[in-house]
């Protein structure tokens, strides 16, 4: 018997290897968490890679399709910018009536009160009782005008050519915070990712440990029926079956759980409950991803020098940007102060002080503020201000971009080193266990012991699986920042 468990130990310890092989068919865990039952093929499922989840929380995510409606408006504004450069047409209409005439004019408004024009007014009344025309002219009392008016820009203190530029460069900027936060949401779907991933792996490796003390158990218990183990060796082993069956609960809820975080960043929908049947929605359990751990080498192949690869991050094309539209405002507010020059045309119809007739007019119009140099200049000092700010701005994030790639670098190297320590504990804690076994079997060693020593093991195994994650998700980060 002693054989017999010492192989079916070892091959145990074979088989908890951390990741699961492309062949193997998934399991559902029952209720209790004990039994491993086939999945029901009539469930619907939902079978996703690492890649899948990248597109779909890129389609999906809120933030990246915020992002992408900020460069839509930014290449709206370029284009209403760009209608500057284009002449203003507009129609105008006008009309009114008058309850009484706007303009009067008599004989004395135009030669003044005196006896002479006394006279002439008397003369004028009575030819025109006589004769039937109004002594007083009156006009203005309805009136219609409608014109069609063309106005070209030609000069308007070069505020049209930078507000140009500023909308190309408002454009540009859209876009590269679209990258950014891109790259962001890819990175943090991939870290939800993994930690499924670990999760489950963490899982595989409580169902070997499960599996070892299960038999265990059946050994001790038939050394205790014989009378060669204590009564306290068997409950030590029944204390451990339930502290692994609770770490089991544990897990697979915290698997749901993590389960759901990813579907919600991606847009995909589940049923969180068995109970409740849904054939066109899947179970939280029956959402499996596809996708397993690769530990790739070492990092040393993957270095670039931090400033080269800080010179290429989007930050600090934002950062460059920012200074430069600092500038393009400065330049248009120094606009406000230069002449204006434009040309028109203008035609249309007119039915005012005369009979309506068409009439068309051409003009030329010059501005040059004279009032505003005091308001401009101080205009110009509040510019200044901003632009320095936005230049010590740049100079500090920039070396805070270096400090932020070497960190990733520095990250990548602890990870690695950190997963060769783990990988050796795993190494050292499954030769402490074959050893403690052998002892125990030979009755040089208490159960206790033995009982401790898988527990080192699961630990060992655990903390490799999460430093393979660390290191792949720093991995991935430093490569999200070089591979440009």
């Amino acid at each position: 018997m002693k054989n017999r468990l010492i192989i079916m130990f070892v091959a145990g310890l074979v088989l908890a290897q951390p990741w699961m092989s492309a062949g193997t068919l998934p399991v559902r865990e029952s209720p209790a968490g004990d039994t491993l039952v086939a999945v029901d093929a009539a469930v619907p499922q939902c079978r996703l890679s690492l890649e899948q989840c990248r597109n779909m929380a890129l389609e999906n995510n809120a933030y990246v399709r915020n992002a992408a409606l900020d460069v839509n408006a930014a290449r709206a504004q370029k284009q209403e910018a760009l209608a500057e450069y284009f002449p203003k047409v507009s129609v105008n209409a006008f009309a009114f009536y008058a309850f009484d005439p706007m303009l009067e004019i008599g004989l004395k408004d135009i030669i003044g009160e005196s006896d002479f024009s006394n006279t002439l007014q008397n003369y004028l009344n009575s030819f025109a009782s006589t004769y039937g025309f109004d002594p007083v002219y009156s006009t203005l009392k309805h009136g219609i005008t409608a014109n069609v008016s063309v106005m070209q820009p030609i000069f308007a203190g070069g505020r049209i050519v930078n507000g140009n530029r500023l909308a190309a460069l408002g454009l540009e900027a859209a876009g590269l915070q679209k990258n950014v936060i891109e790259r962001n949401t890819s990175e943090d779907v991939e870290r939800a990712y993994w930690q499924i991933i670990s999760l489950e792996e963490k899982m595989k490796t409580l169902d070997q440990m499960t599996s070892l003390v299960d038999t265990l158990y059946r050994d001790v218990n038939a050394a205790w029926s014989a009378g060669l183990a204590t009564m306290n060796d068997l409950l030590q082993v029944r204390l451990k079956k339930n502290e692994l069956r609770t770490g089991k609960i544990q897990l697979r809820n915290g698997i749901r759980v993590s389960k759901m975080n990813l579907c919600n960043s991606i847009g995909v929908r589940y049923n969180p409950y068995r109970s409740v049947r849904n054939d066109s929605i899947p179970y939280i359990d029956d959402i499996i991803l596809t996708d397993r751990l690769e530990v790739e080498g070492s990092p040393d192949m993957y270095y670039q020098p931090e400033e080269e690869v800080a010179a290429r991050q989007d930050e600090s094309r934002l950062l460059e940007i920012s200074v430069r539209s600092k500038q393009l405002e400065k330049k248009m507010a120094m606009g406000e102060a230069l002449p204006k020059v434009g040309i028109g045309a203008s035609y249309g119809y007119s039915e005012m002080v005369t009979d309506g007739r068409m009439n068309g007019a051409v003009y030329a119009m010059v501005q040059i503020p004279l009032s505003d140099w005091g308001k401009t200049a101080r205009k110009m000092q509040r510019y200044d201000y901003q632009l320095q700010k936005a230049m010590n701005e740049k100079e500090y994030l920039d070396a805070q971009l270096v400090l932020q790639v070497r960190k990733l670098w520095i990250d990548l190297e602890s990870a690695w080193e950190q997963l060769l320590v783990a990988e050796e504990s795993v190494s050292v804690a499954k030769v402490d266990v074959a050893d403690l076994t052998a002892y125990y079997k030979a009755g040089m060693s208490p159960l206790s012991e033995l009982l401790q020593a898988q527990t080192r093991l699961q630990e060992a195994e655990n903390d490799y699986i999460d430093q393979s994650i660390n290191y792949v998700t720093a991995l991935r980060s430093y490569l999200d920042r070089t591979e440009k």
